[in-house]
Formats: C-alpha cells, sequence, structure tokens
C-alpha cells in the first residue's frame, strides 16, 4: 500500500510484483482519489464542466455553477457525477468506440451464453444459479446501474475526509466561517462528484459485466455483460469470439451465484471500506496552516493545497488491518471464481487457458479493480494474491472436493485469511480444520435465520392490527 493512500502530488509505487505497467491500464490516472487535478480534467477540477465550452455556451457554465455551489447534499454531489460518467462514455474510449444502443442480435446472444454458463457451472460448482435474468448493457446503462453501489462505497471515505475541513477549526471560529465552511462543503462535494464521474465515466468503457472489481455492483439476480466492451477485450487475441462471449459470461454468471447465496460477503467486503475509512487520520496541523492561508476568492488555491499533501493520512494500524481484511476478501472471491470458471470451461473451451491467462494479466497490469480502488477509494491491492487464492481453492477441490470447498463460504470465520495465501498448502491439509464445526456453525446461523424471520412475521402481523 502507498504511503499516500489519498495520492495528492505522490508518484505511483511499483507494482508488488515487478510490472512496470501495473497503473498503465485503462486511462486512470495512478493513485489519485479524489485527486483534484487528475483524470479527463487535467490540472482544473472544474474542466469537464467548463473545459470546451465555447463563449456562447457560457450562459449554461454559470448556471451550472451555481447549482454546485447550492449544493446541500452529502459528501460527493452524485448528481454531477452522473452527469459527467455520462459525458465521458458519449465521447466514447481512446481507440474511437463509441457507445451504442444494445440490439437484439446482442441481447440474444448475451442471454444464450449466461444460459450456458450457468449449465456449466451446476458441475464446477455445489453453489446454485444466482441470476434470475440475463441483460445486456450499454456503457451509459452501467453507469445508471451500478450508480447506487458506487454511492455506498463511496462516500463513507468521501464524508471522513470532507469532514476534516471542519474539525481542524474551534467551534467559536466554525459558528463565525458557517458560510464560507457551507461553500466549501458544496465544492468539495462537486470536486468529488467530478473526480468519480471521470472515473466511473473511463471504468464503463473497460468492465465486460456488473462484477469485474469484485463486487457486485448492479441490482440483485441479475447477471450482465457490455457487447461492445466484450468485443473489445476480444480485439487481438486470437480467440474465436465465441469463445471469448463463454468465458467472460462464466466469471459472470460464477460471481453471481456467489454473492447470491452468501449472504454476509457483501456487509463484509462493504465493511472493510467503512473500517478503512475510519482509520483515516489527517496531518491537522497541516491543514490548520493550510486553511489559514486560503482565499475564498481564489479556488485554485485550494486545488493547489489538496495536490501538496493537505489530505495526507497517517498509515494508522486501524487502516493496516482494515486493507487486509478488504484485500484478503477480494482476493478469496476472485480466486474462487478464476478456480471454479476453469475448471467449467476446460472441457469446453479450447481457449480455456490462455482466456484465463489474459484475465490474470489484465489484474496484474491495473485491470478495472486495481483502478478503481486506487481512483475512487485508496487502497492500493495486490495482484499476487488472486494467484495465491486460486490455487488455494483448487488445492481444496482436489482435497475435498466441490462440497467441502464450497461449504467454507457458510460463515466468515471458516475462510482462509492473509496468513493462509502465503502457505495455501498448510491451509489445505491442516488437521484442525473440523467440518463438523462447520456444520455446527451453519446450524446456528440458519437457526438465528429463522428466528429473526418469526420475529419480523409477528412484528408484521401486530402492525396491521393496530
Amino acid at each position: 500500500m502507498s504511503d499516500h493512500p489519498f495520492g495528492f502530488g505522490v508518484p505511483p509505487e511499483e507494482p508488488e510484483d515487478g510490472d512496470p505497467g501495473k497503473h498503465q491500464g485503462g486511462g486512470q490516472g495512478p493513485m489519485n482519489p479524489f485527486g483534484f487535478g487528475g483524470g479527463a480534467g487535467g490540472d482544473n477540477p472544474f474542466a469537464a464542466m467548463f473545459g470546451s465550452l465555447n463563449p456562447n455556451d457560457l450562459g449554461q457554465a454559470f448556471q451550472q455553477l451555481g447549482q454546485m455551489l447550492s449544493y446541500e447534499g452529502g459528501p460527493v454531489n452524485w448528481d454531477m457525477a452522473k452527469d459527467i460518467a455520462r459525458q465521458t462514455v458519449a465521447q466514447g474510449t481512446p481507440d474511437g468506440t463509441k457507445d451504442s444502443s444494445i440490439g437484439p442480435a446482442d441481447r440474444a446472444w448475451v442471454e444464450e451464453a449466461l444460459r450456458l454458463a450457468d449449465l456449466w457451472l451446476d458441475g464446477a460448482t455445489s453453489l446454485p444459479s444466482g441470476a434470475g435474468t440475463a441483460v445486456a448493457w450499454s456503457r451509459a446503462e452501467w453507469v445508471e446501474a451500478t450508480l447506487p453501489v458506487w454511492k455506498d462505497l463511496v462516500d463513507p471515505v468521501a464524508e471522513r475526509v470532507g469532514a476534516a475541513m471542519g474539525d481542524v477549526l474551534p467551534e467559536e471560529m466554525q459558528a463565525m466561517a458557517g458560510p464560507l465552511l457551507g461553500m466549501m462543503r458544496s465544492m468539495g462535494g462537486a470536486m468529488f462528484g467530478t473526480q468519480i464521474g471521470q472515473a466511473l465515466g473511463t471504468l464503463a468503457g473497460e468492465v465486460v459485466g456488473s462484477t469485474d472489481v469484485g463486487l457486485p455492483l448492479g441490482p440483485a439476480g441479475k447477471a450482465a455483460l457490455l457487447p461492445a466492451n466484450v468485443a473489445a477485450f476480444g480485439k487481438g487475441l486470437g480467440v474465436p469470439q465465441e469463445e471469448v462471449r463463454l468465458y467472460l459470461a462464466l466469471r459472470e454468471a460464477a460471481h453471481q451465484r456467489l454473492f447470491a447465496h452468501v449472504p454476509w460477503l457483501r456487509a463484509h467486503l462493504f465493511g472493510a471500506v467503512e473500517g478503512y475509512a475510519r482509520g483515516i487520520k489527517v496531518d491537522t496541523a497541516k491543514l490548520e496552516d493550510a486553511v489559514g492561508q486560503l482565499d475564498p476568492s481564489n479556488p485554485e488555491a485550494l486545488q493547489d493545497a489538496l495536490q501538496q499533501g493537505m489530505f495526507q493520512p497517517e498509515d494508522t494500524p486501524e487502516q493496516k488491518v482494515a486493507l487486509a481484511r478488504l484485500e484478503t476478501a477480494l482476493a478469496l472471491v476472485e480466486g474462487w471464481v478464476d478456480a471454479v470458471v476453469h475448471a467449467a470451461a476446460a472441457p469446453h473451451l479450447p481457449s480455456a487457458g490462455a482466456l484465463r491467462e489474459t484475465l490474470r494479466r489484465r489484474r496484474a497490469t491495473g485491470g478495472p479493480a486495481e483502478q478503481t480502488f486506487a481512483t475512487l477509494i485508496g487502497l492500493e491491492l495486490r495482484p499476487r494474491r488472486l494467484r495465491d487464492a486460486s490455487r488455494l481453492w483448487a488445492s481444496l477441490t482436489d482435497a475435498r472436493g466441490v462440497d467441502g470447498r464450497d461449504g467454507l463460504w457458510g460463515h466468515p470465520d471458516m475462510l482462509p485469511t492473509a496468513g493462509d495465501l502465503d502457505d495455501p498448502d498448510g491451509f489445505v491439509h491442516r488437521e484442525s480444520v473440523d467440518f463438523s464445526e462447520l456444520d455446527k456453525m451453519l446450524g446456528e446461523a440458519a437457526g438465528k435465520r429463522d428466528k429473526d424471520q418469526e420475529q419480523d412475521e409477528t412484528e408484521g402481523e401486530d402492525d396491521e392490527q393496530k
């Protein structure tokens, strides 16, 4: 992890696996979450709004500026983020590919590929199908469908950073500076919204489904593929298009099974991000000094202060724990999907091994997951964890079978730890792993769910009688 997880003015580290291309993929700025000055806006965070305007558009520009400064919502102006993401999508990808609406032919092959993928997965995992519907999305539709999840993911971090602006002032000064702080909060929400919108718009040009970053970004039970991005992914690989489609459909369907039938997993991942946000400590002395020198009439001064490390967080023990928790959980998710998909694809797709390695390299050189967490949240994940986790799940399959492997998802305490990823064979053959204990824990969890359900039904009946 970088010493500067918010990336203001700090160059990217070399990746742990020594690959110099780690942060070069996809056009995202390296390690610059909320990095006002990175991304498509260049050195000006407002460039997405004003950069390409001609004089005839000044009225519209000032109207947008007024809306920005009157914003009174949460830490991120999500309306602005959505607008800028859609504008970024409309501009097309660097290779000139434009977004387009989904036609009947694309819908048909997406539905068929995901149906066949679910059929093949039935023999590779004990988890049943997790998707009730299969959909084909344009890039703009991906932005619309996933924005609610990004809000849950990013708001805790943005809230913690934004709160630092008010925390450094004594209470009596906060009362006097109320209007100024309100304006700064509005500007902060707009700046965050601008950066996030640019990042999501760029990401929409790369992702092939709803689960590329290892999280369930779309609506529950809805498996999705982006036909334009699937085609771009397969270009130049020398692999038949049909095999590319089926392999990516297998990955999407496998993610859907895992998140649908491991109910605690989503909260576990998002809780780790919130834990990381709670661990953020700001150098208040530097912030107080910077705030004292800011000129409210000069927004560029705020940007310069941010780029000079005004929000440079300390590397706290709480952050290290949260980072390890998130990194391990994501590695276990992606490693399980990698192992299960390979087992399902190998008997049917001659290019399964080549496609598997292509996706692994995509992650190691800065794929969508790594770019997203670095840019939006400030976490730099280590791609080598994926290979360790995949090897562990494959070894578990050999040693205990599909049911024994998948049974570990029944409770978070049964999953391998970060230390186990360093020694996969040790975990697989450890005699202390007692499956009778797993059965006991699963039984207790099921009993608690039944009790909670009965209580909810009783309360519902009481409410109706009232």
